[in-house]
């Protein structure tokens, strides 16, 4: 990933915020030259520096079958950016461009099909997700019909070895620059367009 210095984070706290925000990741992986991607919920664990993903492919995914190498894109909120909200857009000649912020995670895969560790991942996912839309649906470990679906799908552990964060919030323009696109998308409304607006003030000066 293409990361000028100053859009680089370093705070694994922001990583922790991204995936809390979106755990709907993108993962690559390539065998005989060929990328595949997978789009695919996860659950997020860290401690101090070691990270973890957990999820699971349908057993049929060609990514099923792939131990090792991989890469693990998360993706944080964007909005768009136009030149004419700078207060220096006619003696700088700015031009569009778009904030955003992104994680490149690369790691390794290890695989696993016992049913006890599937049913648990189903049984945490579900859990996770259920209480975001305020239902209550669970795994029912007891239920022979719902551990035979369990047998199509494989598991995975995403262990990581190095995350790259950039977090691209207009740090490289004025102060005034910054608070301006800051304002217009807060005016401008909408989920990402607001996320942006909150991450690009943490970076600025109180006041």
């Amino acid at each position: 990933m293409y990361l000028p210095r100053a859009f680089a984070e370093t705070d694994l706290a922001a990583l922790d915020a991204l995936i809390a925000r979106d755990n709907f990741i993108s993962l690559t992986t390539v065998r005989d030259g060929e990328p595949t991607v997978s789009h695919l919920p996860v659950l997020y664990r860290r401690d101090g520096d070691r990270i973890q993903l957990r999820g699971h492919w349908a057993k049929p995914n060609p990514q099923a079958t792939h131990a090792g190498a991989a890469l693990v894109v998360v993706h944080g909120p964007q909005a768009y950016v136009s030149p004419g909200w700078y207060t220096d857009k006619e003696e700088a000649a700015r031009v569009p461009t778009w904030n955003y912020a992104v994680a490149h995670l690369h790691g390794r895969l290890d695989l696993f099909e016992d049913e006890a560790e599937l049913a648990r991942l189903v049984d945490d996912l579900s859990r996770q997700h259920e209480a975001r839309v305020g239902s209550d649906w669970r795994f029912e470990f007891e239920r022979e019909e719902l551990r035979r679906q369990l047998r199509g799908i494989v598991g995975f552990r995403f262990e990581v070895e190095r995350a790259t964060l950039k977090f691209k919030f207009s740090q490289n323009h004025p102060l005034a620059n910054r608070i301006a696109v800051a304002e217009r998308l807060d005016a401008q409304g909408g989920e990402n367009a607001r996320a942006v607006a909150a991450l690009m003030r943490t970076g600025l000066p109180p006041g």
